[in-house]
């Protein structure tokens, strides 16, 4: 855990040894290179700065800084691009934040009774936080707000304080909206527009080293494309919608995706001008253009692959430059997602019958009580301070606890350092009000590089808002880090060290289930099925890859041994992915005149997964496991045999 040594390689300094911190540590204050949205950056300044100017002039601080507590809340929650999203990611946890803080100030003051209350909120919160992003942030703001509520004094009487905050988030909110009448659909076409894009540049990458990265970039872009426009489709029910047109322009996009893996195996790049070509019909998606189908100067296809390419593309050409297409022959290639009233029910039992569920939700509450139980008998002032770090370190959809405590205690650091300044410095007043419009403007523009970022930006604002109900001055700042250490000393302990499964991550059964879900596609691509299905279990196989990769992404930022475990295991996850691109080339390749693979051949490949499946649910090490594939090498499964083969020797022990 600590740093690792690193013997210089200058043949001048043989022998020197200097100090490298760890891998760990390195990648979670390394910012990620992500774009500053600067309408989110400017909403941010406004809308936390706003109240408090309102609370200034009339002569009601307190009752401004709450709402701008609330409006931070809608400024962190603000992280959708459709405008219909936002409304849920906005408004739905601002009633669960209602709710926290009128508990937490029920119970100020009550001591034990605050601890029990406090503990049972921490249960419910982790457990609904499993459904999904959104019950994420309502359990969040539920248990973050009970907190505050219970550790800060609230203007009375007891409803003054969840209509405040409340009505701080409904103000982001507002603000957000502002621009809906003028970019109605907007997000909608630019995720389908980027999807052409994504698609664009995994031709372009195909033959090349860069393929695997661009492949991982399109099932994020598909993924993102298919919630927004399906999350609409399912309340626009319109036939003649330009929904319906935006689904058909999404859908048409599947056949190039499916080719393009066929395209990669010839092993050398796609002539430029298909590239090219994508590119363009991205931007008439992007602008809605319609008219006449452009004449596509694409060169003469000769292979099965060349063929599936070429096909594809003049397909899409028509599509998207088609003003009307037929509604009749639209599908919904993943499924809408079921009604509201469906996936509430299915969310409540996943809730109440998940060992996941339940585990995360005692992990959480057993943490919360020891930190409200600590501060009742150890006076620490301003206490809250030491469970809002537990619940934010706790977090199980944000990363690893271990590196976010550690990240927390560096990033709280930082956040200290620029609020010393500002409470020595600033007079309170209507200073804070200019000082506000730059502190909230920074949240969304570092939180998007990093935990670490994200806690340096939130520290100032909320010690600036504390000050303004508390009056502490500079007084706040140190006992701040020490609540802080203290969160994270106990997330650490009963949060992290005390639970086996944060050190011994499940990574090889949830790998060892994707190899199961891609045995069973190799299965149903030459078994006769309908092409919708065949995509649909395609999209499904991406999909869950996606989140294996990312619980591996998360697990190597782990200590050792489950950074070191998910590292070791990290070339398998690559070959899967391979393995169902292999598959989907070979079907293309039959869909244009290959000679269709045999039974036989198709159950062997199959059980040799199948195989390997059983092999990584058996051991918690990559154990040898020997591949018996035999076949011809003109077959269009031979390069399948390939990656399975080279999964099999890298599931081999070195």
């Amino acid at each position: 855990m600590g740093a690792q040594l690193d013997v210089d390689k200058d043949p001048g300094d043989r022998g020197r040894v200097r100090l490298a911190p760890p891998q760990w540590l390195v990648s979670g204050l390394r910012p990620q290179s992500t774009p500053i949205v600067w309408p989110a950056v400017a909403r941010a300044g406004v809308g936390l700065a706003a109240p408090l100017a309102v609370g200034f002039a009339t002569d009601q601080p307190a009752y401004g800084a709450l709402v701008s507590m609330g409006a931070l809340s809608g400024v962190i929650g603000d992280t959708a691009d459709a405008y219909r999203m936002r409304v849920f990611n906005i408004a739905v946890p601002q009633l669960f934040g209602a709710i926290g803080v009128t508990l937490g100030t029920l119970v100020y003051g009550d001591g034990w009774l605050a601890v029990a209350v406090l503990t049972l909120v921490a249960l419910v919160s982790g457990m609904i936080s499993s459904i999904g992003a959104v019950a994420s942030v309502s359990g969040l703001l539920l248990l973050l707000n009970a907190v505050v509520g219970a550790g800060l004094p609230m203007p009375s009487p007891w409803w003054k304080a969840p209509l405040l905050l409340t009505l701080g988030g409904l103000f982001v909110l507002l603000l957000t909206l502002l621009g809906w009448p003028l970019r109605n659909r907007v997000p909608e076409r630019a995720a389908v527009a980027a999807t052409y894009r994504s698609v664009a540049d995994l031709l372009e990458a195909a033959g090349t080293p860069a393929y695997d990265a661009k492949r991982q970039a399109v099932t994020q872009s598909l993924n993102t494309a298919y919630d927004l426009v399906l999350a609409r489709r399912t309340r626009d029910h319109g036939r003649r919608s330009p929904l319906v047109r935006l689904l058909a322009q999404l859908n048409v996009v599947i056949p190039l995706v499916e080719a393009a893996p066929a395209a990669h195996l010839r092993g050398r790049p796609l002539p430029p001008e298909i590239p090219s070509a994508v590119r363009e019909l991205a931007s008439a998606v992007e602008q809605a253009r319609t008219g006449p189908v452009p004449d596509l100067a694409l060169p003469e296809p000769a292979k099965p692959s060349e063929r599936a390419v070429d096909a594809a593309l003049r397909h899409a050409a028509v599509v998207v430059h088609k003003p009307d297409p037929d509604p009749y022959n639209v599908d919904d290639r993943l499924g809408r997602p079921a009604a509201l009233r469906i996936r509430l029910r299915r969310g409540a039992r996943n809730v109440l019958f998940s060992q996941a569920s339940w585990r995360y939700g005692l992990r959480l509450a057993l943490c919360i009580g020891l930190a409200q139980a600590l501060v009742s008998l150890v006076a620490v002032p301003r206490s809250y301070w030491v469970a809002l770090t537990v619940t934010f370190v706790l977090k199980p959809d944000f990363g690893s606890v271990f590196s976010r405590a550690v990240l927390r205690a560096l990033g709280t650091a930082v956040g200290l350092v620029t609020a010393a300044a500002v409470l020595a410095e600033v007079p309170r007043g209507w200073w804070d009000v200019p000082v506000m419009v730059v502190l909230a403007a920074l949240i969304p523009a570092f939180s998007a590089k990093g935990y670490a970022f994200q806690t340096a930006a939130i520290t100032p604002v909320i010690l600036l808002l504390s000050d303004v109900l508390n009056h502490q001055g500079f007084a706040l700042v140190l006992p701040r880090l020490w609540d802080s250490l203290i969160g994270c000393g106990i997330s650490l302990v009963a949060g992290y060290l005390l639970w086996p499964e944060s050190w011994h991550t499940r990574i090889g059964d949830r790998l060892a289930d994707a190899v199961g879900e891609a045995a069973a596609y190799v299965e149903c691509a030459f078994a006769g099925e309908d092409q919708v299905e065949r995509v649909r279990r395609r999209r499904r196989i991406y999909r869950d890859l996606s989140v294996v990769r990312s619980e591996f992404q998360r697990a190597l930022t782990e200590p050792p041994p489950t950074g070191a475990r998910a590292a070791a295991w990290w070339p398998l996850v690559v070959a899967v992915e391979r393995i169902v691109d292999a598959t989907t080339a070979a079907r293309v390749r039959v869909n244009h005149g290959a000679a269709a693979p045999g039974a036989s051949e198709v159950g062997e490949v199959s059980r040799e997964l199948r195989a390997l499946a059983d092999g990584l649910r058996a051991s918690s090490t990559l154990v040898e496991v020997r591949a018996s594939l035999t076949g011809s090498e003109e077959s269009v499964l031979a390069p399948l045999r390939q990656e399975v083969r080279a999964a099999r020797a890298i599931a081999s022990p070195r």
